[in-house]
């Protein structure tokens, strides 16, 4: 299949100020993430309800799995910038998703709690590990490198490009927002296996839209090197189908690894030293400006580790919470808990205008603060929405909480978000060296995944005893889980103030990137 040549960013065709192509990663990104965290809403209610695992057993589950998720985008970046290209990349991580979301929509039978112990459904568990493990291989090719696209789509210095993924953004949380309403629905209301299968249709949807849409990237998703790709490996294979088969392999070895969060840990910490090695190592040779704006990512990529440890207890920490301590009674019917994590989606869709806005005119009037100083707010607001939560705590009643509370620490966690998150996607392609892009977005993505696997360990501060899924004791569950946010308040607010104040010197190391 052939592919247009490469086109200068004035010749593309434009949709509102930005190039046509922008809005079909929009759409695949919509759809990838309605199947991403319409699964992920329904995740710590399906292992502590249906196959009846502990809060501790399924914290660490639903860690260890989204590690993983965030883990690959390392290899599949590294891939991609040497090998596939981004467009293939892409395709043949949907594929491996659609399979992991059609694997998820087989529930088997509900565990049942017996004097002996729990009686579960082996075989159905096994299939949900190897799943998503299906799903973590698709999201390491996938998410790196869709969002390496849209940095593809502008020049360096364009001053769109903050813009510009933030639109895209807008998709990702497009798709949450009706994936968190519907799957939940669909999983609480009519069983679980619609739920995931609502998920995996949405999976289907991104990859047609991504296939049909590639023409509008004008070759600049194709791989580097197309003869290297195409050629045979000890006389038997193309390097481009052996990469594709060890990484189908691969999948077993992830079933094995999810299913042990010792493991996990290790990985992570191993691919965390490894990549600051090689990180290391990309420096000592660098000239000073390169060097230094790498510097100034690695120290920005480091810090959100903070904000996504405490972002993220919204799939565990604040779900169990929205579901054992919220009053959700609201005119006679009782919201499910999972609906509730469509308060941040919604409240980007809302506010991610406002905010692409307000950068612009601040830049205009040279009052933008810099990438240091938006990540250091983002800190401080998502540590403000566990303070929030910690408020509403005190005025529980019979251990329920108003269910204004949680919504205004989502409103302040999403404008946290919104400091941070596509920010610091924009400013991985723009500190990066160029030869390095892809690699670097995985490391972004790799800081995510130790994020992601710290914030279950936190959320286990709050572990309740239940008893065939449900907590015995509500007004003991609640204080547990005032007690965590309180301390996750104390940390977030200390080191958002101390990224605030470093910020000045980290921006020296941009030298004038922004």
């Amino acid at each position: 299949m052939s592919h247009p040549t490469p086109l200068m960013p004035d010749q593309q065709r434009q949709l509102f100020g930005h190039p046509i192509g922008l809005y079909i990663l929009f759409l695949t990104e919509m759809w990838e993430r309605f199947s991403f965290y319409g699964m992920k809403a329904l995740l710590i209610f399906y292992l502590v309800k249906y196959h009846l695992f502990s809060d501790e057993a399924g914290n660490i589950i639903v860690g260890s799995y989204a590690a993983l998720v965030y883990a690959m985008p390392v290899i599949g970046g590294y891939l991609a910038d040497k090998y596939l290209g981004f467009r293939k990349a892409v395709v043949f991580g949907g594929i491996m998703l659609v399979l992991g979301h059609l694997g998820m929509a087989f529930e088997g039978n509900a565990a049942t709690e017996t004097a002996q112990g729990i009686i579960r459904d082996d075989f159905a568990i096994q299939v949900f590990f190897l799943s998503m493990s299906f799903i973590v291989v698709g999201v390491g090719f996938l998410k790196a490198n869709i969002s390496s696209i849209v940095g593809e789509l502008y020049q360096q210095g364009d001053k769109r490009r903050d813009s510009g993924f933030t639109i895209f953004y807008m998709g990702i949380n497009l798709g949450s927002a009706l994936a968190t309403i519907i799957c939940s629905w669909l999983g609480e209301t009519y069983g679980w296996s619609y739920g995931f299968g609502a998920a995996g249709i949405g999976m289907l949807l991104g990859l047609v839209t991504f296939i049909y849409g590639s023409k509008y990237f004008y070759g600049k998703a194709e791989p580097h090197d197309t003869p290297l790709l195409q050629e045979k490996v000890m006389n038997v294979i193309s390097r481009e189908w052996l990469i594709y088969l060890l990484s189908v392999l691969s999948v077993l070895v992830v079933w094995q690894i999810i299913q042990r969060h010792e493991w996990v840990e290790g990985l992570l910490m191993t691919a965390s030293a490894g990549a600051l090695v090689f990180i290391l190592w990309f420096l000592i040779k660098s000239e000073k400006v390169v060097r230094d704006r790498l510097i100034a990512l690695t120290i920005l990529i480091i810090f959100s580790v903070v904000f996504w440890a405490l972002f993220e207890q919204a799939y565990t920490s604040m779900n169990l919470f929205a579901e054992r301590s919220l009053d959700r009674h609201f005119m006679g019917w009782e919201i499910p808990a999972g609906s509730f994590l469509s308060l941040n989606a919604i409240f980007i869709i809302l506010f991610a205008p406002v905010f692409a806005w307000v950068w612009v005119a601040l830049d205009k009037r040279n009052l933008n603060p810099n990438a240091a100083a938006k990540f250091g707010m983002g800190i401080l607001l998502v540590s403000l929405g566990f303070g929030v939560l910690v408020v509403g705590g005190a005025s529980a009643v019979a251990g329920k909480v108003a269910m204004i509370w949680l919504v205004l620490a989502y409103l302040l966690h999403t404008w946290g978000e919104l400091c941070l998150s596509p920010v610091g996607l924009s400013s991985v392609t723009k500190l990066s060296p160029a030869s390095i892009v892809g690699f670097m977005m995985g490391v972004w993505f790799l800081a995510t995944a130790g994020a992601e696997y710290v914030a279950a360990l936190l959320a286990n501060l709050a572990s309740i005893d239940t008893s065939g899924g449900k907590v015995t004791d509500v007004a003991l569950a609640t204080q547990s889980y005032i007690n965590l946010f309180y301390k996750l308040f104390e940390t977030g607010g200390i080191i958002g103030v101390v990224l605030l104040l470093a910020s000045p010197f980290i921006k020296k190391l941009m030298h004038g990137v922004e």
